[in-house]
């Protein structure tokens, strides 16, 4: 969100209704560690200009709990947000771009095995993002002691096994069925 735009806006908006999503919780970043500081706009600033943006969407909550959590690392934030939220059910939504470089992600088997993940089509790297969740997704089930096969359908899939990939791409299946979308009713203080 350097700085939020109309494409985040579109993907939360899409995601949401394909996902039946109550609500979509923009997470800004003091500092994303992958990305170089140099041109990176004040985190106020980032965070006015989402609120902003976002101002008519009530679906969308616009906060930075790295802040509080003392931590830029995607797996620390969930798993905070995991321990201080219980009852919520969350979705990671991230878009194909990031998925491309998500190996490089400290922590990604974390990050995996914390939530499910949605993977947002982004034009320009469905290709690259379907290779890359696929090789993740292989190495998981290698990992877990499954053939690759079982783990990209979620009807052979065994009950603990990771469950990143080619699966998580389909729209139908992302963030698992209806019982496994979020179900909350508003957000808790962070």
């Amino acid at each position: 969100f350097n700085p939020a735009h109309e494409g985040h806006l579109h993907l939360a908006d899409m995601a949401r209704r394909q996902l039946g999503l109550d609500e979509i919780w923009w997470l800004v970043s003091p500092q994303n560690p992958l990305k170089p500081s140099d041109g990176m706009a004040p985190l106020r600033a980032r965070l006015d200009g989402a609120r902003h943006l976002v101002a008519s969407r009530h679906h969308i909550r616009v906060m930075a709990p790295e802040v509080e959590f003392g931590t830029t690392l995607t797996h620390r934030t969930l798993l905070r947000l995991r321990q201080r939220c219980p009852r919520h059910r969350f979705c990671w939504l991230m878009g194909a771009d990031n998925l491309v470089g998500f190996a490089s992600w400290q922590r990604h088997d974390v990050i995996a095995r914390t939530m499910p993940i949605a993977v947002i089509d982004r034009p320009g790297y469905s290709y690259a993002a379907l290779s890359k969740g696929r090789l993740l997704l292989d190495h998981a089930c290698r990992r877990d002691g499954l053939p690759p096969r079982h783990c990209a359908d979620p009807e052979q899939r065994q009950p603990g096994a990771s469950s990143l990939g080619a699966d998580t791409m389909r729209r139908q299946q992302l963030c698992g069925d209806k019982a496994e979308r979020m179900a909350r009713t508003k957000a808790p203080k962070i």
